[in-house]
Parts: C-alpha cells; sequence; structure tokens
C-alpha cells in the first residue's frame, strides 16, 4: 500500500485585509469593492517560496524521526533562482542525508500534483517527501491581487503507516494556454474567466475524472472530499453538480482568509481533506494547468491516530492582521522606495566563504564536545569551555529544532531593516549554546527578556547587485 504518511502545511502570519487593498485601487477600478471580503496570507519581507517550503516540511516531518527520505521534490512556479537548485537549499536547511535525490518541478499549477504522481507511481520500500510552496507577485490593483495568497504544503509518501492510499491515476495533457508568464515578465497574463471556465475547467476536469473512475469500482457518489484548485469561487461547485457530486463535498479554496496558492493549493486542500477525513472515506485532488491531473485516494484507519503538529487548520488560526497595504507593496517589491544611505551598504556574498560555513547558514548547525559535553554554537576549533578547551573535540550538534529564551534584545531604527525596528539580541537555547540572531515577526510589546522563541529559516539578505538571496536562521517569539 503506498499513499500519504505524513503531512504539513505553512502559512505566513500576516494577512492583508482585502478592504485596505480596495480602499487604495478603487478609484482607478471601483470592481474591486466586490472582492473586498476577508483577508489574504502574505509573505512578510524575509519569506519567499524556499523558506515557506522549510517551514511546511519541518511541520510535515517532525513527528516523523525514524523516517528515512531518499527523495525531496519541490513544486513552484516562483522558484528564487532559476540556476541554482531550490530543493537543495531547503534539503540542506532540514539536514537531510546528503545522499538524497532531488528536484525542482516548475512551469505549470499543475507541478504540484504532477510531482505527486511521480513519487507515488516510483514510491517502494522508501520515504520520498514533496513540498510545494508559492509566493506569486501581482500588479497592485488587480484581480489576482484580491485572490491569491502565500502559503505551503507538504506530505510524505511511504508504504508502512499509511493514512491515505492512493486507489487511482489519471493524466490528461493539453496546451490550453489560461495563463502564462514569459522568461521576461514579471507578472502572469491570464485571459477571461468564463472562458476558462468552460473551455478549461469542464472540459478537461469532467474527462480525467470519468476515465479515472471507470478504472475503480469507486462510485462517483463516495466521493466525500472533492479538491479543484481554482480562484473563481464558483466553479468547484458548478463541476461537482456536473460530475454528480454533493456541493457540500467541495473542499474550499479558502478564497476569504488565505488566497489561491498557485502550485502549492492542491498540496495546500490535500493536507485540509486530511484533517477531516475519516476512514473509508474517498478524496478525489484535481490539479489544472495545461492539462489535468486527478488522484484517488481513500483514507485509512491510521488517520485516526495521526494528528498534524501545523495543519491548515492551526496555520489559518496562526494569524496577525496587516491593514498597511503600502507594506504589502514593499516586501513584493511592487515600489521603489528610498531606502538610505545604510541600506546601499553592498552586501556580496563572497561563495566560498558561505560554501565554509553552510553548515552554520543553511543547517544551523552547531558542535558539542566529545569530551566535556558542551554545546555551542558556532562549532570552532576548541571548545568554549574553559576548563576543556579540546582541540577537533566537537561533533555536529542541531539547533533548528530547539526552543531557546530571550537573554538580551534591543529595537534599533538606526540599523537599516526592511521593515523597522531592527529587533536583534542574544538567544540561550534550551540544553546550552548561545548566539546573536536576529529576531522577527516581533509585534510590539510582545518580546521580552525570558522570552519562550524557536528559530525558522528565513531571507537574510539581498544583493540586488548580483542578484543573490542570502538565508539564513531568526528567532521568532513564541506566542
Amino acid at each position: 500500500m503506498v499513499g500519504i504518511t505524513a503531512y504539513g502545511a505553512y502559512i505566513p502570519r500576516a494577512r492583508l485585509n482585502k478592504k485596505t487593498i480596495a480602499e487604495a485601487n478603487a478609484w482607478f477600478d471601483s470592481s474591486l469593492n466586490s472582492l473586498a471580503k476577508g483577508e489574504r496570507a502574505m509573505c512578510n519581507w524575509d519569506e519567499d517560496s524556499i523558506t515557506m517550503a522549510v517551514e511546511a516540511a519541518t511541520n510535515c516531518l517532525v513527528s516523523q524521526k525514524d523516517a528515512k527520505i531518499n527523495a525531496l521534490y519541490l513544486a513552484s512556479t516562483t522558484f528564487p533562482f532559476t540556476d541554482r537548485q531550490n530543493s537543495v537549499v531547503v534539503s540542506e536547511a532540514l539536514n537531510l542525508n546528503r545522499t538524497i535525490r532531488t528536484m525542482d518541478v516548475g512551469g505549470s499549477q499543475r507541478a504540484g500534483t504532477s510531482s505527486l504522481i511521480s513519487l507515488l507511481e516510483s514510491n517502494a520500500e522508501s520515504d520520498t517527501l514533496l513540498v510545494a510552496s508559492e509566493h506569486r507577485r501581482t500588479k497592485a490593483g488587480s484581480r489576482s491581487e484580491m485572490l491569491w495568497g502565500d502559503a505551503a504544503a507538504s506530505v510524505l509518501i511511504g508504504s508502512k503507516d499509511v493514512v491515505a492510499e492512493c486507489l487511482a491515476i489519471e493524466t490528461y495533457a493539453s496546451d490550453f494556454v489560461d495563463h502564462y508568464r514569459g522568461e521576461d515578465s514579471d507578472f502572469d497574463y491570464d485571459w477571461e474567466e468564463r472562458w476558462i471556465r468552460d473551455e478549461g475547467y469542464m472540459k478537461a476536469i469532467p474527462h480525467t475524472v470519468n476515465k479515472l473512475l471507470t478504472a475503480t469500482d469507486v462510485n462517483i457518489g463516495d466521493i466525500k472530499h472533492f479538491i479543484v484548485p481554482s480562484d473563481q469561487p464558483r466553479t468547484p461547485g458548478v463541476l461537482a453538480k456536473r460530475l454528480g457530486i454533493d456541493s457540500e463535498m467541495v473542499v474550499d479554496n479558502q478564497i476569504q482568509n488565505i488566497g489561491v496558492a498557485g502550485a502549492a493549493q492542491p498540496l495546500l486542500l490535500l493536507v485540509k481533506a486530511l484533517e477531516l477525513a475519516s476512514p473509508g472515506e474517498h478524496i478525489l485532488l484535481v490539479g489544472f494547468g495545461q492539462g489535468c491531473d486527478a488522484i484517488l485516494f481513500k483514507a485509512t484507519d491510521a488517520i485516526v491516530n495521526y494528528k498534524p503538529v501545523i495543519g491548515v487548520d492551526a496555520a489559518i488560526k496562526n494569524r496577525r492582521e496587516e491593514t498597511n497595504y503600502n507594506k504589502f507593496l514593499s516586501f513584493n517589491n511592487l515600489l521603489e522606495k528610498d531606502i538610505g544611505k545604510r541600506g546601499e551598504v553592498d552586501k556580496q556574498t563572497f561563495l566560498s566563504g558561505y560554501n565554509r560555513r553552510k553548515d552554520l547558514l543553511t543547517g544551523f548547525i552547531g558542535g558539542k564536545c566529545r569530551e566535556c559535553g558542551t554545546v555551542q554554537i558556532p562549532r570552532e576549533k576548541y571548545c568554549v569551555n574553559p576548563e576543556c578547551n579540546m582541540l577537533d573535540s566537537q561533533d555536529e550538534y542541531y539547533f533548528s529544532d530547539k526552543k531557546g529564551r530571550v537573554a538580551t534584545w534591543t529595537a534599533d531604527r538606526l540599523t537599516f531593516d526592511w521593515s523597522p525596528p531592527a529587533y536583534f539580541g542574544m538567544v540561550e537555547f534550551d540544553g546550552g549554546g548561545k548566539i546573536m540572531m536576529d529576531f522577527t515577526e516581533v509585534e510590539d510589546g510582545k518580546i521580552d527578556t525570558g522570552s519562550i522563541l524557536s528559530v525558522h529559516f528565513r531571507v537574510r539578505q539581498f544583493d540586488a547587485v548580483r542578484g543573490f538571496k542570502k538565508y539564513f536562521w531568526k528567532a521568532v517569539i513564541e506566542d
């Protein structure tokens, strides 16, 4: 039996109130007022498809300590790098085995479901990890800006302790161009909604679903969770009716409180369905984009005892309202700000030095002395314990999963930061070790000496001259 053995999700904390978007742009397009209900998930300035992928994968794997993962696929249409394997960065941030197979899959909204099909069909006894993550840029005042959102989801695929068994797979390839983004473009260009619905969704999906069900003994009335990723609110319900599925079985796309997360949306909704599913219930997952993918799952008895550390429900609740539309524009590089002289410092990354300290910078790995047991970060040649001071005595010690406390902190408005003030200070970890770190996601009055924190993989700096992003770990205060 091959299927889903674990799952997790990540949604940025910031949720931009859609009313603020409409109020800023209705002078030009009053139709935006009809979409001004709810909110959309919004990346912080130091988040992107890589950092969200690390979060989602961590939430998936935290309860799977014994999993021996031999492949990691990262699906997205918004990779930070076009010629650097993004999935390797995610793999190293997760401290996975270096013999792992990694792959970036993109170029279509079906990237997530196509990757899932590939891993399901190739899986035997091994565990494979799929992460889908999306941070799509939109033109200011556009329909997409109102309907899209940033998010990531992850599933672990294997043959042991399966919570949702894969029963059938069907794929239909068709170069139906509902939208596209050329290599020199910053934004997607799409066509008229009704045409996309009638000529795209209504033809490709019924064709694929009917073919899939014909090959199984499952009736259309047996479907309890029907997943159709779409930023057209009514289309999934219309499709369900045409197929003969009860409209109440349609999994909500969460347009009102998250927004549609592109290639990550199918996996995000699959995670949501798995949280709700009972043993024996069938889940039909559809992916649409230059054709259609259809995957049929059946929840097993094991789903009763599996509880994700952070699934969609918990991620939705972990929110912070954002009403500053200018902040959203700035974080998404949709306007050019005067960053001042302090922001103009050259931030070149010396790749040779970066490679030497990659264990610290990407994996957040410190050291533990074999002689005295002292823990330290960063790992150095000598043990920091003055009573030991042994040379070359450091074994690897992982800090990325450790909690800590704020020892000292500063809120600095002189230091340049994309979201001032810049918070930084000394962090002391449970079990030993301390290091100066940046704090992120800080809310006024929510940080103090002794505050409990966890660490998260984030963007540290931008080198705009050379087009390089530097990642590191930052501290986030626990609620």
